[in-house]
């Protein structure tokens, strides 16, 4: 095997509209050249509609390219669409051989990984049940867990992790990370921004099918969200373009502290979000925000981030970066975006925002009925204790 696993080059795609044979042509994707390194892993981002799907679809072979030349070296596993692979008369136990069979596995060795396929898709007991009686995300779990565990030196992922629960995603984000220090090459496309900054060496930028950026996952994220900024009609919040020549927010990564490559958070544990600015003034009477959005759309925590008294900040050329540490970290498990917002307190007007296709996963924690966790512990006085009772520093009660 080359150095080289996939290679593209000059690759365009084209799609005609009407059935008419001198319909319009639409060019999904143009001048794609791309060469991704053996065990190299590289996330796809962009806007819907951007061309992300159909080029994991010409690495798959699932459709061919209109023009050019697409050069793979080894095995090839593809999750693209939901279910996509399955038939819908057999049994998930069934459909578990019949894959492994397309992707080149002989029956002994899919026979040796059907446990562990099926207690990573947690579909135990629906195992020998026909797979048109599945919810979305049990084919989602049972695909994936198919195309991870028969080992390819190609994995192609598409954005449909998101069907799954928040553990089922991080378990996926995990199995991805196993794959890549094994050797593995991988691409995803995603809109959860951290985990591609977190799993990829490369990240790649398609905009109107062609690449707008390719290099540094946190240069081509800052990229995105400036094209994303300024690229779109404002809206109530997003004030004219007037503030980008002040600041402007370039990066929110989220972290725990001492683990830079953490892909999920505890319940109750330090959470620490890094957002990264430039201004190209002196800016006086600052503060920022942060949100934390549920999968609705909601806000579930909106967390002000001033001085260190309360103070509002003041920012100086060319920028920096402000942390905001959380020492037990307050939400329910789930997944959430988080998007940031920075004010001027003398005028109340935003001057830059970050759009919140940042991903936040959180695992269970401690236990709590309430829609957030609140620090704290607990103690029993008796009263009988003489001890407590001569003290002045505990209020009791009687049980």
């Amino acid at each position: 095997m080359s150095a080289v696993d996939v290679a593209l080059e000059d690759v365009w795609k084209a799609y005609r509209l009407t059935a008419r044979r001198h319909g319009e042509t639409f060019w999904a994707l143009r001048d794609i050249n791309l060469q991704i390194p053996r065990g190299a892993s590289v996330g796809i981002i962009g806007r819907n509609g951007a061309g992300k799907s159909t080029l994991l679809k010409l690495l798959a072979g699932i459709t061919a390219p209109s023009r050019g030349r697409i050069v793979i070296e080894g095995r090839v596993a593809a999750l693209i669409e939901v279910g996509s692979g399955f038939h819908p008369e057999l049994t998930g136990r069934e459909n578990v051989f019949l894959s492994g069979a397309i992707l080149g596995m002989r029956r002994r060795e899919i026979a040796e990984k059907l446990e562990r396929i099926v207690e990573f898709a947690g579909v135990q007991s629906f195992i020998d049940t026909p797979v048109k009686w599945y919810s979305s995300g049990m084919y989602v779990r049972l695909g994936f867990a198919i195309a991870a565990h028969m080992e390819p030196d190609i994995l192609l992922v598409d954005e449909v992790l998101a069907v799954g629960d928040a553990e089922f995603q991080v378990k996926c984000l995990q199995r991805i990370d196993e794959l890549k220090r094994r050797g593995t090459t991988s691409l995803f496309i995603s809109h959860d921004l951290t985990s591609v900054e977190r799993l990829c060496e490369r990240a790649v930028l398609l905009e109107k099918g062609t690449i707008a950026a390719a290099g540094v996952p946190a240069e081509v994220v800052s990229t995105y969200h400036r094209h994303l900024t300024f690229g779109e009609p404002s809206t109530p919040e997003k004030e004219s373009r007037d503030s980008a020549d002040r600041m402007a927010l370039t990066n929110l990564v989220v972290g725990s502290p001492g683990d830079a490559r953490a892909l999920s958070f505890m319940t109750g544990a330090p959470l620490q979000i890094v957002l990264r600015y430039k201004v190209n003034e002196p800016l006086h009477n600052v503060e920022f925000e942060l949100r934390y959005y549920a999968s609705d759309g909601r806000t579930r925590l909106a967390a002000p981030r001033t001085g260190e008294h309360r103070q509002p900040l003041d920012l100086r050329p060319p920028g920096g970066a402000v942390e905001f540490t959380c020492a037990a970290l307050p939400l329910q498990p789930g997944a959430y975006y988080v998007g940031a917002i920075v004010r001027d307190l003398s005028t109340s007007r935003i001057l830059a925002w970050w759009d919140g296709e940042t991903r936040l996963y959180v695992d269970r924690g401690p236990a709590t009925d309430g829609q957030i966790y609140v620090p704290h512990t607990w103690r029993l006085i008796h009263a009988e204790d003489p001890a407590e009772a001569v003290s002045g520093r505990t209020q009791q009660s009687r049980f």
